[in-house]
């Protein structure tokens, strides 16, 4: 019963790690004329968050192995509680950089705990079931804030998200014993690990593979997520509520994706879920660059999310196989990281080529975060094979 609750317990913060994750990408449009700076701006905020989420990622380890999953996941929401409240009471752009700081701190450490807690102790049903989750709060998100512009604004939409953020940090303070009595065996596990070093890991061609295959399909996502309701509001006519509406279907293809894959996870082995994804991702881009009706942008957003959702949680669930119990929770840490570095990089490297060439480009610079990704898993996949770790059976 214990081990039941603990898992809807992680179901929920999994929400909360969703939650502020979109909240930009749909307010964007709303705050940059508030504040009068540039739409280019949100890229410097994107690039703060996900650059303190890689920092945090990779220090997890040593933060986990000392204070425990249970502590540092009720910690790390609060801290991004703080943050979206500090949002909505943001008189300027300026003041929101620290807050995009306490944010990407905050996010790096839950989703380092609790993706290794599940891939050590849980079947990989859980793994999806628990990125759908994740899904679930990044629509919500989009939802909040297209109801909220009709209203209150933006700031009202932050501040909805703050409510149910503030919720899910309760519920995970008081939630702490049960983590003690209903996984001490999992949480010794865990603390036993070792803990490997940046310059351990990077001596190694499998970890730099994972790396980039974490980074491009963490940069696909996100550049959805932050461009995706810019895209349509710039150049495909929507109006913002349009465009939020629109990216929470997005969002919602990425959560039906992950819900899939889990409901198939006893049927169908976790590296064919991976290829079928990144399979629906080709047709889902071509669709995006073709010059067709404006509602085919939605549809190729929606299978984007469909696919791409499913990449992330399986790879994931995969690290312990793939390298190692032992090792597990520093590399899961590295590759979060590296993951964060892609949803760091893809932003502003949209802003710039959109700069330069305009916002027409955006689907061509989605075409090339997708070949390169498919070319390193096969890579992966072959060396996984020299070392006799990949089976089809996984």
């Amino acid at each position: 019963m214990g081990s039941t609750i603990l898992i809807v317990i992680i179901y929920i913060a999994f929400i909360g790690l969703g939650v502020p994750d979109s909240l930009i990408g749909s307010a964007w449009p709303a705050i940059h004329t508030e504040l009068n700076v540039s739409v280019e701006m949100v890229s410097v905020l994107t690039f703060l968050i996900s650059g303190c989420t890689v920092l945090s990622s990779m220090f997890s380890a040593k933060i986990l192995n000392k204070l425990g999953t249970a502590k540092v996941t009720a910690l790390s929401t609060v801290m991004t509680a703080i943050s979206l409240f500090g949002f909505s009471l943001a008189p300027s752009f300026f003041f929101m950089i620290p807050l995009a700081i306490v944010l990407g701190l905050g996010a790096g450490a839950i989703d380092s705990g609790l993706n290794n807690y599940v891939a050590l102790h849980c079947k990989a049903s859980h793994m999806n079931f628990l990125h759908c989750f994740y899904g679930v709060g990044v629509s919500l998100s989009p939802y909040l804030m297209s109801q909220a512009f009709s209203n209150v604004g933006w700031r009202g939409g932050y501040r909805y998200a703050f409510y149910v953020q503030f919720a899910i940090a309760l519920l995970l303070i008081f939630s702490v014993p049960l983590w003690k009595k209903s996984s001490s065996t999992e949480e010794s596990v865990e603390e036993s690990g070792v803990t490997l070093g940046v310059a351990e890991m990077i001596k190694k061609s499998e970890v730099r593979q994972v790396w980039i295959i974490m980074l491009m399909t963490n940069a696909i996502e996100y550049a959805c997520g932050v461009w995706g309701s810019t895209y349509l509001v710039e150049e495909k006519g929507f109006n913002i509520e349009h465009g939020a509406i629109a990216l929470t279907i997005y969002y919602v293809g990425m959560s039906i994706g992950r819900f899939v894959s889990g409901l198939l996870a006893n049927k169908v082995k976790t590296w064919k879920r991976i290829f079928i994804g990144s399979i629906i991702l080709a047709p889902a881009i071509v669709i995006m660059i073709l010059p067709l009706d404006d509602i085919f942008a939605v549809v190729g957003l929606l299978l984007i999310g469909l696919g791409n959702g499913s990449v992330y949680p399986n790879m994931i669930h995969l690290t312990p196989h793939n390298f190692g119990e032992e090792v597990s929770q520093s590399i899961m840490g590295s590759q979060i990281a590296f993951a964060y570095i892609g949803v760091m990089l893809a932003p502003p490297m949209v802003s710039l080529v959109s700069g330069i060439f305009g916002i027409k480009v955006y689907p061509i610079l989605l075409a090339i975060l997708y070949i390169v990704m498919v070319i390193t898993l096969k890579c992966f996949v072959n060396r996984l094979k020299k070392q006799g770790r990949y089976s089809k059976d996984v």
